[in-house]
Parts: structure tokens; C-alpha cells; sequence
């Protein structure tokens, strides 16, 4: 079993100013810290950082890079030193950590997709059985001393029912293949699925999610936590789910409606696996007291779903990738907070030889003439001796702007047009 190394063992190294900086200020695997420090980097490991310690141990360390797996990031830690630059999230989602506030200060935030969608399948469809076998309740009853065959004897069984997955991401697939292998029928709602693509995978495409409500004995939630999915299962979703079925929920408990829950776990009988909830502590706290995880039937875990040593292993080598990636390129893998559109409405097209002084000529003409880089490039071609800088402009240069541009003896051509956006 791989083992973390603890907090002391990292934090000895000695400071060395000229070296890439990283905080791993939360669990991590011990080859993965091995692997960064043979970037040259200086790793300091705290696996117990609290959130309200982080932005002190920003200030101090001036780091880079900070890793996290569940510690919050917020505000008054992005701004608690000029030097960070990128937020790796050591995992999927990234609820976790305040995107507006690092996109406001220019920082990348970045994770690791698809590296635990097994893990959090595989607990998922174990929620699943213990919803359907009430496996937890007959365990705490033969610890009490209680036996009740009859009583338990009431399972539904998976077999050739159906199964409701919201959300088909790669958790969401690997979700499929499980559900297979127990001869279930399965039914899907995503934004992205299609009819086409429906047919590939042999599942029934639901409309909307009220029709996978309808329809499904066990609904599986799948979906990414974020702006739309707030308590997206609401008392309309949950009202149309079958009466005594199956809801499980492995991926964020922002997305349910905890109240309504409980409401419908009393009025219609679900049994209910929870792996997230909506106020679920943080990294290191230990107490949570929480209405709904002590409503029987639910059975809950402790938001564990990425936590195999299987899944830990393959995000560590992926957030070594990224790291590597970006010290290398300045290029951020997974980019989750890069502008998906910008107020680009024209792309200027320099041609030019590939010569000092080209490019600030032509962005002194740009900020004289009052226009703002929204995006640019400078692809340089094989030989070395010419290049394309490809700059996206909010405002359209004028026409002198231009001739000044093509005066320049090392500039080749230029030409403007309009960014096309879809």
C-alpha cells in the first residue's frame, strides 16, 4: 500500500529562492511528491492545512503552484501572495475552490478529470446494493444482537430493473458498464447525450430529467457541481420518482434538495445512498452533524468515492503531468476558468520575420489606438526565420493603424478579419 509521507518528512528541505515553488496542502501520494521534486521543484507537503491556515502558509511559502485534494481555497488565499499561478485541484471537481476570485487575479485553476471515475462508479453502484439489501441497518442490528430475517427479507433486486443515470461523464459511463454486468436496463439524461449516441451505448435517452425520474427504479446522480445544477434535484424530481425506489447521490451535495429529500424519503419510502452532502465538513474537521444522513433508510459514506489507492495513484501521476506540463510550456492542462469567449470581435494577422522588435511596434500602435488584446499567439515557423503572430482585438485597428503596421521593414503582411464565434 502506498503510504503519504508525513508532514515533517517534507517540510525539512531547505528553501532553495531559484527553484519552481509547490504547496501540496493536503493528502498526496508519496511517489507523486518523489516525482515533483525530480522536476527541480521545492515541495513543501502540510496534508493537515486547514482553510484558514492556507493563507498564511501562502504568504509565507510564496509558492508557485498549490495542490489540494479537499482543502478550500478562497479568496483571502488566492490573494495572499503575488507569486501563485496555478490551483491543481488533485481530482475531479472543483467546487472547492473560488474560480471567480482566482480568475480575477489571472491564476489557472486546473484538475484531474476522469482519473477516479471508476472508484466513485464502483461506490456508487455500492450504495446501490446496500440501499436495495439495507446492508448497513442488518449490520447494526447484529451488533445490537437483533436478528430479523423476515424483516429484510424484502430486497427489490437489480436484476432487469431499471436504472436512472443524470449525467454522462466518465463516471457516468463507467456507471454503465456496472449496471450491465447486473442485467439492468438503463436510461440516461445529459445536456450533450444524443439519440445517435444513445443507440452506441444500448440505453433508453430520457428527454429530460423528469422522464428519468419517471421511469427509473434506481436513479444515480452524475452531474458536475456549478452554475445551472444547484439543487437540481428539487421536490418536482423527486416527486417523480417510483414510489419506494433507490436514489443515490456520489457527486456533489450541492445539487440536491436536502429538505426535499428528507420530505420524500418519509411521504414516498426512497431508500437513499449518499456519498456528499450540502454542508459536508472540510479537510481535517471531524464533527458534522447532518439531518439527513440520520433519516433511516440512508445509508452514507464520507465522501470516499475517489478514495482507492487506485484512484489516488493515477491522480498523483496525472497532477505531476499537468505540473510538468506547465513548468515546461506555461500551458495549463484541464484548464477549468479560461475564458470559453472573450470580447474579441476582430483577428489581426501578422506576418513578420522573426526579429526583435516586430511585435512591440505593432503593440504600441494597438494601445495607442485604444484597443485592448483580448487573445494572442506568436507561431513561429520551421527554420526559425518567420513567424504569425495571431492577435484577437475587442475594437477594429483603423486604417492608418494598419499602413503603420505594414511599414515596418520585418513585416511581411497584415491582414484583420472578423472573429467568427459559435
Amino acid at each position: 500500500m502506498t503510504t503519504s509521507p508525513t508532514p515533517s518528512q517534507a517540510m525539512t528541505q531547505p528553501m532553495n529562492r531559484d527553484q519552481p515553488r509547490i504547496l501540496v496542502a493536503d493528502s498526496f501520494q508519496a511517489e507523486g511528491l518523489e516525482a515533483l521534486e525530480q522536476l527541480g521543484c521545492n515541495v513543501t507537503f502540510d496534508p493537515t492545512c486547514t482553510k484558514d491556515e492556507l493563507p498564511e502558509r501562502l504568504a509565507e511559502l510564496e509558492p508557485d503552484v498549490l495542490v489540494v485534494r479537499s482543502t478550500r481555497v478562497e479568496a483571502e488565499s488566492l490573494n495572499a501572495t503575488p507569486r501563485l499561478s496555478l490551483v491543481l485541484r488533485a481530482g475531479a471537481g472543483f467546487d472547492t475552490i473560488d474560480i471567480a476570485a482566482a480568475s480575477a487575479q489571472g491564476i489557472s485553476v486546473a484538475n484531474c478529470p476522469g482519473m477516479n471515475a471508476v472508484a466513485v462508479a464502483e461506490l456508487a453502484f455500492g450504495l446501490v446494493l446496500a440501499c436495495d439489501r439495507r446492508i448497513a441497518e442488518q449490520t447494526i442490528d447484529l451488533r445490537k444482537g437483533r436478528w430479523d430475517k423476515k424483516g429484510y427479507a424484502d430486497s427489490m433486486g437489480l436484476h432487469g430493473r431499471t436504472i436512472g443515470i443524470l449525467g454522462l461523464g466518465r463516471i457516468g459511463l463507467a456507471v454503465i458498464e456496472r449496471a450491465k454486468a447486473f442485467e439492468m436496463k438503463i436510461a440516461a439524461w445529459s445536456r450533450s447525450l444524443t439519440d445517435e449516441t444513445a443507440e452506441e451505448l444500448g440505453i433508453q435517452r430520457c428527454a429530460d430529467p423528469l422522464e428519468l425520474a419517471r421511469c427509473s427504479d434506481v436513479v444515480s446522480v452524475h452531474l458536475a457541481a456549478g452554475p445551472g445544477t444547484e439543487q437540481f434535484i428539487d421536490a418536482a424530481f423527486l416527486e417523480a420518482m417510483k414510489e419506494g425506489a433507490i436514489f443515490v447521490n456520489t457527486s456533489r451535495g450541492s445539487l440536491v434538495d436536502e429538505h426535499a429529500l428528507s420530505s420524500a424519503i418519509q411521504s414516498k419510502g426512497l431508500k437513499v445512498g449518499l456519498d456528499v452532502y450540502a454542508d459536508e465538513p472540510g479537510s481535517g474537521d471531524e464533527n458534522f452533524n447532518s439531518t439527513i444522513s440520520s433519516i433511516p433508510p440512508t445509508c452514507g459514506t464520507h465522501h470516499v468515492g475517489a478514495s482507492t489507492q487506485q484512484a489516488q495513484n493515477a491522480i498523483a501521476a496525472e497532477a505531476v503531468r499537468v505540473v510538468k506540463h506547465y513548468l515546461a510550456t506555461g500551458d495549463v492542462l484541464h484548464c477549468v476558468n479560461r475564458a470559453s469567449k472573450t470580447a474579441a470581435a476582430l483577428q489581426l494577422a501578422v506576418r513578420h520575420l522573426n526579429q526583435p522588435g516586430v511585435l512591440s511596434h505593432v503593440f504600441d500602435l494597438i494601445g495607442e489606438a485604444g484597443i485592448n488584446v483580448e487573445e494572442m499567439e506568436n507561431v513561429i515557423f520551421e527554420g526559425g526565420k518567420a513567424a504569425c503572430a495571431r492577435i484577437q482585438l475587442d475594437h477594429e485597428l483603423g486604417g492608418n493603424e494598419l499602413e503603420a503596421v505594414r511599414a515596418h521593414p520585418l513585416v511581411l503582411s497584415v491582414h484583420q478579419t472578423e472573429v467568427i464565434t459559435t
